[in-house]
Order: structure tokens, then C-alpha cells, then sequence
């Protein structure tokens, strides 16, 4: 089995790596195209901002590798993000053509008052029938730190409240993205990444 973890340069790539081997399960970083469509299963982390991570994506060729996915692909935090259709984590605003796999949009988390980032344990508010999230519960923990989020739609898979109500999780066929970090959730985070790794 072949476990690929997208290095897009800009994310926690090896505190991905030591959470899926510690598991048990091999796992390599590469930002090969080739390798990456060959993978049985393909980690898209992130951390930082869209813009950044979109126009690395596009300087490793990697855009129409990722879009052409067919194995099941999960994404952390702003690898998350990414998976949407836009965000305005471009900075002043500006909207940012994202990887377009989950029909959705990213924008400012609307906190109402609370300090941002969102950033410690929260608990999940809702919870779909999905196989990732096997044996997860509404009031489960799990770390979260952003400023942006995804709007509760008919992709969310697990929701999260912090001043409002936002997706804590998306998925859309072969593609799941969790908002919250797995690598970091302790052993609630290591279900959903064995989860993955077992679909």
C-alpha cells in the first residue's frame, strides 16, 4: 500500500508523517505528480494562507494531479480549505481560486466576539454517517487553530460551533477534508486518520 503526503510547502508535513506511522502504516512525502496519482491513499495538509498554498500548487504542476484524483484524499485545516471552490484567505479580501473538488467557499470564521484564531479543543456539534468518522460522536474533541472557515451545506460531515456554526469536516466523493487537526487530536485523531487509511 502506497500512502502519499502532498508537500504543497506549506504544511506540518512531518507531524502528518509521525501520526500515520505511529499507526503502523507506511507513508512517504512527495510533491511528484506521478507518485502522487499512483498513491493508494493522499494526505493534502496545510498551513498558512490560500493564496501561498494555491500558488505553490500551481509552481509544482501538481493542480491537475490533485483534480484528478480518483482515490480517496483527505485534507487537514487549510489543505482542507483547499478543496473548496474559493477562498478569501488571499489577504485585503481578495478571492482565491481554490482546488474546486467540494462546492463550497472559505471565508472569515464570524466568531461574534471570540478571540481569533480559533484555536484549541473544541467539540463537534454534529456528526454524519460517513466512514471516517466512524465511532466520533457530537461532543467529541478535537484541536482546532484558523480564521477561516467553511459554511454548514449540504457537504458538511461534521459541524463545530465557535461564535457560529461552521464545517468541521466536508467530503464529496473520493474527497474529505476535516478543519481541525487529526495529526494533533489525540486518540479521536488517530481514528479518523486509521479511518482513511482503512476505506
Amino acid at each position: 500500500m502506497k500512502n502519499i503526503i502532498i508537500d504543497t510547502g506549506c504544511a506540518n508535513l512531518f507531524s502528518v508523517e509521525s501520526a500515520i506511522k505511529r499507526l503502523g502504516y507506511p507513508v512517504a512525502i512527495s510533491d511528484d505528480p506521478q507518485q502522487i496519482t499512483r498513491a493508494d491513499k493522499v494526505f493534502l495538509p496545510g498551513v498558512g494562507n490560500a493564496r501561498h498554498a494555491m500558488e505553490n500548487i500551481r509552481q509544482k504542476n501538481l493542480l491537475d494531479a490533485i483534480k484528478a484524483l480518483k482515490q480517496p484524499v483527505l485534507g487537514f485545516c487549510l489543505g482542507m480549505q483547499l478543496m473548496a471552490e474559493s477562498s478569501t484567505e488571499g489577504g485585503e479580501g481578495e478571492e482565491v481560486q481554490a482546488l474546486g473538488l467540494i462546492p463550497t467557499s472559505i471565508a472569515p470564521l464570524q466568531a461574534q466576539g471570540n478571540r481569533l484564531p480559533h484555536m484549541g479543543w473544541n467539540t463537534l456539534t454534529s456528526v454524519s454517517d460517513h466512514p471516517v468518522f466512524a465511532g466520533v460522536t457530537p461532543g467529541d474533541y478535537f484541536y482546532f487553530v484558523h480564521s477561516f472557515a467553511a459554511p454548514v451545506s449540504e457537504f458538511t460531515v461534521a459541524g463545530c460551533d465557535y461564535g457560529s456554526t461552521f464545517s468541521a469536516a466536508i467530503a464529496k466523493d473520493n474527497f474529505i477534508g476535516c478543519q481541525f487537526h487529526p495529526e494533533r487530536s489525540g486518540a479521536l485523531g488517530r481514528k479518523i486518520i486509521e479511518n482513511f487509511l482503512e476505506l
